[in-house]
C-alpha cells in the first residue's frame, strides 16, 4: 500500500483515538469518578404500626464502606395527611452519624419515600443502625414504615433468612421482619482519577503500533491490518453489490418490504409485553423499553448468525468460479443485518418519547455496544460457517442453541431472578454485558463504570478471534466439500 495512504489512516486513527477520549471524558462526568449503588429493599408484607412520639424504631442495616447520600423507604400514611415529622438518625457504635427528617405531610402512602442526607457521610464495613422516630407523633395523626421478610423477583418472592439484630426493633422488642428500607452508597472509582494517565498510555501505544505499520509498510512486509484495508479496497464494489443483494432478498415480493424492519421487533415486543406484564407480571420499570432493547439486541445477533451460518455453503457457485477471499461472504452477512438493525433503532427511540424516557449524553456511548454486537455476531457466524461446510446439521443445531441462548439472556426478565450461585456461569454470555451496557446508557442514562467497558470488550472479541481462526483454518478446504 502507498506509504502516504498508510500515513493518512494513522493519522486519522490518531485524531480518533484523541477525540473519543475527550467525548467519553465529556460524557461519563461524575459516573467516572463515582459508582452509586444501593443495599436491596425488601418486600412490604405489613406495617410496624404508627410511629408515635413515645415508640423508637431501630434496625442494624448491613453495609460496605462508601459514602452514604441517603435512605430509601417504604412508607404509609394510611391514607390521610398526617402532621409532623419523620427522623431518620445514622448510627454506628452508638455514634451519631447523620441524621436527616421528613415532614409526615409529605409522605404518600405505600410509596417509596428518599431522604437525602445534606452531606454524605463516610460509613464502614459491617454494619450501621437506623433509629427512625417521631418527636411530634401521635396516635391518628402519625405515618408508618413497612416491613417485610422476602425479596421480590419477578412474579415470584425469595425469603430472606433473618439473624436477630437484622430484625426491626420496636422500644427494644424484636419484630418477626425487618424494615423495608435502602441505603444509598456512593464508590470512589480509581480508574477515574488516574484517566487521562491512562488515555495517554493508550495514545503512546496506539501511536507507537502506527509507526511499526509505516515500518513494516515501508519495507513491503505489510501486517495482517494492512492486508484487510487493501482487501477491503479492491472488493468494495464486490462487498456493495452483496450487501445490497442480501437486504434486498429478505424482503423480496413482500407487500410492506423494509417496514418490516420496524414492525419485526414492535409486534415482537407487543406480544411479549401483553405476556410479561400482564400474564406474568414484572416488576421491571419501564419495563416495555426494557424488553423492545433486549428483543432489538437479540434479533440482531439472531439474525446475523443465522444469514452467516449458510453463507458459504449458500456461494458454493461463486467460490469454485471466482476467487475472493471467502470471509467477505460472512461478513457481507452480517453487514446487511446491521443495516435492519440500524432501522430498528427508529422505533426503540419512539418508545423512549412514549415512555417519557429522558435522552442523555450517555446515549452517544450507543455505537460501541453495537460494534461490539457486531464483532459478536461476525465471530460467531464465521464459525457456524465453517462448521456449516463440513456438517450440514449445524443448521437444526444452532436453531436449538440459539432459542437457549434467548432465555439464557436477561430481554424479558430481570437478572435478580437468577441465583447467585450461578451468576458466574450466566455471565459468560457475552450478550448479558452488551445489554447492560445498552440498558445503562438508554434507560439510567449513566456512563457504565469501566469494568463494564472491558467485560463488554472482552467477551466479544474472544468469540471474534475465536470464529476468525477456525475459519482462516479451513478455508482452504471449503472447496473439497461444498
Amino acid at each position: 500500500m502507498d506509504q502516504k495512504t498508510v500515513k493518512k489512516g494513522c493519522a486519522i486513527a490518531v485524531c480518533l483515538y484523541v477525540l473519543l477520549m475527550l467525548l467519553y471524558f465529556c460524557i461519563s462526568g461524575d459516573s467516572l469518578y463515582y459508582r452509586d449503588r444501593q443495599t436491596a429493599m425488601l418486600s412490604g408484607s405489613g406495617v410496624i404500626g404508627e410511629i408515635t412520639s413515645d415508640k423508637e424504631v431501630t434496625q442494624a442495616v448491613s453495609v460496605s464502606r462508601g459514602l452514604l447520600t441517603g435512605i430509601s423507604m417504604r412508607t404509609g400514611c394510611y391514607d390521610r395527611r398526617n402532621s409532623g415529622d419523620l427522623r431518620v438518625e445514622i448510627l454506628t457504635d452508638g455514634a451519631l452519624l447523620a441524621e436527616t427528617d421528613i415532614a409526615a405531610r409529605d409522605i404518600q402512602n405505600n410509596a417509596v419515600t428518599y431522604l437525602e442526607l445534606d452531606e454524605p457521610v463516610e460509613v464502614p464495613d459491617g454494619s450501621v443502625t437506623l433509629r427512625v422516630t417521631a418527636p411530634k407523633g401521635r396516635e391518628g395523626n402519625a405515618v408508618t414504615i413497612y416491613c417485610g421478610d422476602s425479596i421480590s423477583a419477578a412474579r415470584a418472592s425469595v425469603k430472606v433468612e433473618l439473624a436477630e439484630e437484622e430484625r426491626a426493633h420496636v422500644n427494644g422488642e424484636a419484630l418477626d421482619s425487618a424494615l423495608c428500607v435502602s441505603l444509598h452508597l456512593r464508590e470512589q472509582i480509581w480508574f477515574g482519577q488516574y484517566f487521562w494517565y491512562f488515555a495517554a498510555g493508550g495514545l503512546a501505544l496506539l501511536a507507537g503500533y502506527c509507526l511499526y505499520i509505516l515500518d513494516r509498510n515501508r519495507k513491503g512486509k505489510p501486517l495482517a491490518v494492512l492486508n484487510l484495508f487493501i482487501a477491503f479496497s479492491r472488493y468494495r464494489f464486490l462487498i456493495k453489490q452483496l450487501v445490497a443483494r442480501d437486504f434486498k432478498t429478505k424482503y423480496k415480493r413482500s407487500v410492506l418490504g423494509v417496514l418490516w424492519s420496524f414492525l419485526n421487533p414492535l409486534l415482537t415486543m407487543m406480544v411479549q409485553y401483553v405476556v410479561f406484564s400482564t400474564l406474568f407480571r414484572s416488576d421491571i420499570p419501564n419495563f416495555a423499553l426494557y424488553l423492545l432493547s433486549g428483543t432489538v439486541c437479540f434479533s440482531l445477533f439472531n439474525e446475523a448468525t443465522n444469514m452467516a451460518l449458510s453463507s458459504i455453503v449458500g456461494n458454493a457457485s461463486l467460490i469454485m468460479k471466482v476467487y475472493v477471499p471467502k470471509y467477505i461472504y460472512p461478513l457481507t452477512r452480517v453487514m446487511s443485518s446491521m443495516i435492519n438493525f440500524l432501522l430498528s433503532l427508529i422505533p426503540l427511540f419512539g418508545v423512549m418519547l412514549v415512555t417519557h424516557t429522558p435522552v442523555r449524553l450517555s446515549i452517544l456511548l450507543l455505537p460501541l455496544p453495537v460494534l461490539c454486537l457486531f464483532a459478536l455476531s461476525l465471530g460467531v457466524g464465521m464459525f457456524l460457517a465453517s462448521a456449516m461446510v463440513f456438517f450440514r446439521d449445524t443448521q437444526f443445531l444452532w436453531g436449538v442453541a440459539s432459542m437457549l441462548l434467548m432465555y439464557l439472556t436477561p430481554i424479558f426478565y430481570p437478572e435478580t431472578i437468577i441465583p447467585a450461585g450461578l451468576m458466574p456461569i450466566y455471565k459468560c454470555n457475552p450478550l448479558y454485558h452488551i445489554l447492560r451496557f445498552v440498558r445503562a446508557i438508554i434507560m439510567d442514562g449513566v456512563t457504565p463504570e469501566p469494568k463494564a467497558f472491558l467485560l463488554m470488550i472482552v467477551a466479544c472479541l474472544v468469540p471474534l478471534a475465536i470464529g476468525v481462526l477456525v475459519f482462516k483454518k479451513t478455508q482452504d478446504r471449503f472447496v473439497l466439500y461444498i
